[in-house]
């Protein structure tokens, strides 16, 4: 007896908890099915590069919602945070309904504001299982940036208020001195009327090479890293292919022009595609920064090959006559005599070639290297001006302009010493040659006097 009735209390207990459970799933199936869920919640980016979306300048938000089937909804509210301001006027209300949500409502509606928040009121009921987008605009976030939290309420038609779930945050970047600028600019008369012209608004809007500066500047340094890494490696490379080209064993030879006459003849463009797309597929994996420098330096080694073989050949034979004469070998003459003077002489193309190398860098934006071209191109794609590419060339031209100054002062130098000491010998040569005839022609020309006589002349 006791036996069967703890039975049947266990079977209760079993029933009793089947109910609890359903009545808690059931509970929160209609907890759900009554909760309008938000679908997006997003701030246009306000900056002139990239896709951030900058405190104390101006953006626009847009919110967008579903109601649950069930649900009336007779209004919409928006919470921002502290310190972000907002204008009512020309926000927008759009509401979309039926089957698959086809149908666009024409619902009246009215905005109003209460410090920080934004209402929209429906003159009458929308839709059951309406979808929402309301769109502010005029939108400050506060300067200081920071992860800025919108929260929202919202009204059914017998009064109730409930919750908007899931508002995702918006990450507000910190205004940086450059873009308050390029906001302050924008506000002037001057730049307004400056802008109006298509032209000018095109290749030179002041705001936006304001706000271009600092992100293109990345990509000038990131420029000169790469060439200024790439160009002392084709040095020693363009020196070993001249030595290849001037060798007495022909295979070397053969090398040695091999590989600069391909490389001189066909173009870097088509080098960078063939490293940065070919090698991967060969299953040789070399991050963009170290391929690109590869890339470049080991083009430019052929140029600088020709530069140091003409640079050699250009030093006469009796450089090598009297070095060898001292005792030297042929490596010490190379090291000691040769290429110092090589050097001298070839100094103004190397410094030319170096020029060309940095111009050469935005060729690797085709391959995306984040380079002076390319922060430039992304900043255009967003903006549609042409203005950051006209700052790009600024970056280049203050390289290039100096370093050509440069190499039309040691031009100028080297033409100037070398016609100096064409002068000196010169004047050396007719000064022996008024010693010569002065010097009375002894009887017998003995060798010790012939020496002697030598000798005099040498020292005048």
């Amino acid at each position: 007896m006791n036996e069967s009735r703890s039975k049947k209390l266990r079977i209760a207990d079993v029933v009793v908890s089947a109910l609890l459970l359903v009545l808690l799933i059931s509970s929160s199936l209609t907890q759900a099915a009554y909760g309008m869920s938000t679908v997006k919640c997003t701030a246009r980016p306000n900056g002139d590069t990239g896709s951030e979306v900058y405190g104390a300048t101006e953006t626009r938000i847009t919110w967008e919602g579903q109601a649950s089937e069930s649900e009336v909804v007779r209004g919409i509210s928006l919470e921002f945070p502290e310190g972000t301001t907002f204008s009512t006027e020309n926000a927008r209300l759009t509401i979309l309904s039926g089957e698959k949500l086809m149908n666009r409502s024409t619902v009246p509606n009215t905005f109003t504001s209460d410090g920080q928040t934004i209402t929209c009121t429906f003159d009458e009921d929308a839709p059951a299982g309406a979808y929402f987008r309301i769109e502010v605009y005029k939108v400050f976030f506060p300067g200081a940036g920071g992860t800025m939290q919108i929260s929202g309420i919202y009204e059914l038609a017998d009064g109730a208020f409930r919750e908007i779930e899931d508002i995702p945050a918006i990450e507000v970047v910190v205004s940086s001195p450059t873009d308050q600028l390029a906001r302050s600019l924008r506000e002037q008369p001057w730049v307004e009327a400056w802008n109006s012209n298509k032209f000018l608004r095109l290749f030179l809007n002041p705001p936006l090479i304001v706000s271009s500066f600092p992100v293109v500047f990345q990509g000038f340094l990131m420029a000169l890293a790469i060439v200024v890494v790439a160009y002392p490696l084709a040095i020693p490379i363009g020196l070993l292919l001249a030595f290849m080209r001037m060798a007495k064993l022909g295979i070397l030879r053969f090398l040695g022009s091999i590989y600069v006459n391909v490389v001189r003849g066909t173009p870097m463009f088509l080098q960078i595609y063939i490293a940065f797309f070919g090698l991967p597929l060969a299953g040789i994996q070399i991050p963009s920064f170290a391929l690109g420098v590869i890339v470049l330096s080991m083009n430019s080694a052929a140029y600088l090959c020709e530069i140091f073989r003409a640079g050699i050949q250009s030093i006469s034979k009796g450089q090598f006559e009297a070095a060898r004469s001292l005792g030297m070998n042929g490596a010490q003459t190379m090291l000691h005599v040769i290429i110092p003077q090589t050097i001298r002489r070839v100094l103004p193309t190397m410094t030319s070639e170096f020029i060309l190398l940095y111009k050469d860098t935005s060729l690797l934006a085709a391959v995306g290297v984040m380079e002076v071209v390319m922060y430039a191109k992304m900043i255009v794609s967003s903006t549609g001006s042409i203005t950051p590419y006209v700052v790009a060339a600024c970056f280049y031209l203050v390289i290039t302009i100096p370093l050509a100054k440069l190499v039309g002062n040691l031009e100028a130098r080297l033409s100037d010493k070398d016609s100096g000491s064409n002068q000196q010998k010169r004047k050396r040569g007719a000064k022996r040659t008024q010693l010569q005839a002065a010097q009375p022609q002894p009887e017998e020309s003995g060798t010790e006097q012939a020496c002697a006589d030598q000798i005099r002349i040498e020292q005048a």
